[in-house]
């Protein structure tokens, strides 16, 4: 098992992947911080549980949208 330090939101959090995975991880990582620091511009800083919670919504929502138009 490999270990990542990812950052979301300006706070650093150890994560473990398999080996090899490290950049991938990191990639998604950044793409979930994205959508933090968005979420931040239209509603501030509401606290890390919530924004985190409303980032996984958006990403599932995308996720979703994707499915259906394949």
């Amino acid at each position: 098992m490999a270990e990542v330090t990812v950052t979301i939101n300006g706070r650093t959090y150890k994560m473990s992947c398999d080996a090899g995975q490290e950049e991938h991880l990191l990639g998604l990582a950044e793409q979930v911080n994205a959508n933090v620091e968005q979420l931040m511009e239209t509603v501030g800083q509401v606290g890390d549980t919530r924004l985190l919670l409303m980032a996984a919504i958006m990403i599932a929502d995308e996720l979703g949208e994707a499915k259906r138009q394949i």
